[in-house]
């Protein structure tokens, strides 16, 4: 009997289906996209109209082959891949795969895996949409495009294994730049002046800060005039002058959105961006709640709208009342606006049922699962609670002509914050508290504190931060945040040390030549617009083909001129602002084999390398090394010259004075002691190679690693790590 076949993306989906469609469907999955651009060819025509070229991606023929087996006898397809950008490429691209004369195809968007909103999907599907496929193969050409022409330029320019890419590197580009503005950032004095102060008779005793010198905002730049200042005060009768009261209403966030569910997971969970969608994937897709019942915890995990159906908030507001109370339910549902940019395909992230709480499904949930997981329950649930309420106290305090200021705040009613509070709430809880004051009320001097304090920098980036940041700018959307950020980790452009970004020289040296030949591409508010540009597509706004030919323009234009005018940093190098310390001539950044590193522009007369660090001002400073000494002269075995020793990328070694007529070189033992000979240093142990008469000796490897090997080399080829020992 034909059965009508249902596809999704991932297998873990499947089980979860099964279940609720039962036996009147068959279910398969595609394990993510089954065709692509080809690994090693561009794979885009730009010729004519930027054709792609897709083929299966290797692995994945066991996979198509068993799609069109489960298809063969079903003459009605419901495609069913995530339901965004990404998953409907998916589906056109299985869709094209499993194309017969007869056979129909559906779309079928789950937004969340619970028995009603996967009948309902079923119940209605949909035709395939031409313009999100096409958003999303505009995005895939682009990033082909940028990534297969540009890290062709720098492993001839920098280094081989290198790549480009036209959103990682606008992320690397806000990490580089940031850092530069960290290390121009020159620190200015101030300091603060603290009154404790109490009531005669009535405690507590409180804090106020000095604001303002007759009636006007004062600054203290130095000790000096801080000294000045607590002398005066120390003479002075303080008394309040006024006092006001007012009480603030503190209305709870909104569910979360992808980058905002990050954001608050990096800093609350200590979950990286790319763990944290890996988990809200596993909720999404179901968990089994018991033998035989997978259920899908969460909605659909990549949106950037605040949108919640008026169903959910109404099953929330009940919930509230049941459990909180009648004081902490609103009387209508809370609905929040989206901003302009927001495509709103999907709601925000929120619990399929407020009534899996977190305790409930507590016992088939990871320890990850669980901490997610309540994070986006008590998100949700928060966002349809009373607000909170808040009674804040400002009393302006007088000290002849000083004015000072204390505040106080307490909690008047908790509001939405008895379940949840995000972590800038949480930094932000309740003041000092004051003790009650009026007008003219006299005030006892305890101590008047003066502190130094110093403007700080602009704060390097956490993946929280820049996960903002990369929204804020527009750069990138939900579903790139999680992979932005590792691929530049992986490429080593950017390292996380203690929580926070930092380049690498290497980082340095790839965003220099790149924002210097591909100023326009790799800028922020350009890619922003492309983006922009993306979205237009999906909604029928743009066309694919005048999106990619207005890129393409300025792109090949920057291209072309790169490839004959970017710097190699192999060759040439970038200028490092220091001078040679043996010959005096200027010095450059290079990369090598193992990275960058410090050579003198004077090569081959001066062969002078380093390795090299930065001070805190971003300067680069030669990594100093003392060289070994050679008590004896050694000859050049070539020319007879004289033998010197040199530093180079691997360590010490000898080269020839005659350079450079005469290239020899030899290994160093680690003291830089030699025979008369100059040949490497003996350790007293014969080859124990059958039939060597050799003895071994102590060399040192390109990568200036110590050896030990037999001196008839090449005759006799025995090596080892350890160094030897004369006996069995």
């Amino acid at each position: 009997m034909e059965k009508p076949l249902v596809i999704v993306e991932s297998p873990t989906k499947v089980k979860t289906l099964k279940k609720y469609l039962g036996n009147a469907f068959n279910v398969e999955a595609t394990v993510g996209h089954i065709v692509d651009l080809p690994q090693k060819e561009i794979g885009i025509d730009v010729e004519h109209g930027f054709e792609p070229k897709y083929e299966v991606i290797p692995g994945k023929g066991k996979v198509v082959a068993k799609l069109r087996k489960a298809a063969s006898e079903s003459s009605e397809v419901y495609l069913a891949p995530d339901p965004d950008r990404e998953g409907e490429a998916i589906a056109w691209h299985t869709a094209k795969v499993l194309e017969k004369k007869g056979r129909v195809f559906h779309r079928v968007l789950f937004h969340e895996l619970t028995e009603s909103a996967i009948k309902k999907a079923m119940s209605e599907p949909t035709a395939l949409d031409r313009h999100k496929f096409d958003a999303q193969q505009i995005r895939r050409t682009l990033d082909r495009l940028v990534g297969y022409q540009v890290s062709p330029l720098l492993w001839r320019k920098v280094k081989s294994g290198l790549s480009a890419g036209r959103v990682q590197t606008v992320a690397v580009r806000l990490i580089c730049e940031r850092e530069r503005a960290i290390y121009a950032f020159i620190p200015e004095e101030y300091w603060s002046i603290t009154a404790h102060l109490e009531k005669p008779g009535a405690p507590p005793a409180f804090t106020a800060q000095l604001r303002t010198r007759d009636k006007k905002k004062l600054a203290v730049k130095n000790g000096e005039e801080a000294a000045a200042i607590v002398a005066a005060l120390e003479s002075l009768d303080f008394f309040v002058e006024k006092v006001e009261k007012k009480r603030v209403k503190k209305n709870p966030l909104p569910p979360f959105t992808t980058s905002k569910m990050q954001q608050e997971s990096i800093k609350k969970l200590r979950m990286s961006a790319k763990k944290t969608m890996m988990v809200a994937q596993e909720l999404y897709e179901g968990i089994e709640l018991g033998p035989g019942e997978p259920v899908g915890l969460i909605t659909y995990m990549r949106t950037d709208s605040t949108r919640i159906a008026p169903e959910a908030a109404q099953e929330a507001l009940e919930f509230i009342g049941a459990t909180f109370g009648k004081d902490y339910r609103p009387e209508k549902p809370r609905f929040f606006k989206n901003t302009k940019k927001v495509q709103d395909a999907h709601e925000a992230i929120r619990p399929t049922s407020v009534y899996n709480t977190p305790e409930k499904v507590a016992p088939f949930l990871s320890p990850d699962q669980q901490k997610l997981y309540r994070l986006v329950w008590q998100r949700f649930v928060a966002s349809q609670m009373e607000p909170a309420l808040l009674d804040k106290t400002t009393v302006s305090i007088q000290a002849g002509p000083y004015g000072f200021v204390a505040t106080g705040q307490i909690v008047a009613f908790p509001g939405f914050t008895i379940l949840y509070e995000s972590a800038e709430d949480a930094a932000d809880k309740d003041e000092s508290k004051l003790p009650p004051l009026t007008a003219k009320d006299p005030l006892k001097r305890l101590a008047i504190e003066p502190r130094q304090h110093f403007t700080q920098p602009p704060p390097r980036f956490s993946e929280a931060t820049l996960v903002k940041e990369l929204e804020e700018q527009g750069i990138g959307r939900p579903s790139t945040y999680a992979a932005i950020l590792s691929t530049i980790r992986d490429k080593n452009y950017v390292e996380l040390i203690k929580g926070y970004f930092r380049p690498t020289e290497l980082g340095f040296v790839v965003n220099d030549i790149l924002v210097q030949s591909f100023t326009h591409i790799f800028d922020v508010s350009f890619t922003a617009r492309m983006e922009d540009d993306l979205d237009r597509v999906e909604t029928a706004q743009a066309e694919p083909i005048e999106v990619l030919s207005s890129f393409y323009g300025s792109f090949k234009g920057a291209l072309d001129a790169a490839s004959g005018t970017m710097v190699s940093v192999k060759g040439v190098g970038l200028p490092a602002g220091l001078s040679c310390p043996a010959c005096g001539k200027p010095v450059n950044i290079k990369v090598g084999k193992n990275g960058p590193f410090l050579a003198c522009t004077g090569y081959p007369e001066c062969r002078f390398t380093s390795n090299y660090t930065r001070d805190e001002k971003g300067l680069v400073k030669a990594e100093t090394v003392e060289l070994p000494t050679v008590e004896e002269t050694i000859l050049c075995e070539k020319c007879g010259k004289e033998m010197a020793v040199r530093q180079g990328k691997f360590g010490p070694f000898l080269a020839c004075t005659g350079y450079p007529k005469c290239k020899n070189t030899r290994n160093l033992g680690e003291n830089g002691d030699k025979d008369k000979n100059g040949a490497a240093r003996a350790t007293g142990v014969k080859c124990p190679q059958d039939g060597c008469s050799g003895e071994i000796v102590e060399k040192r490897s390109r990568q200036g690693k110590i050896f030990f090997s037999c001196n008839r080399y090449p005759d006799c080829t025995y090596a080892i790590w350890d160094r030897p020992v004369p006996r069995p």
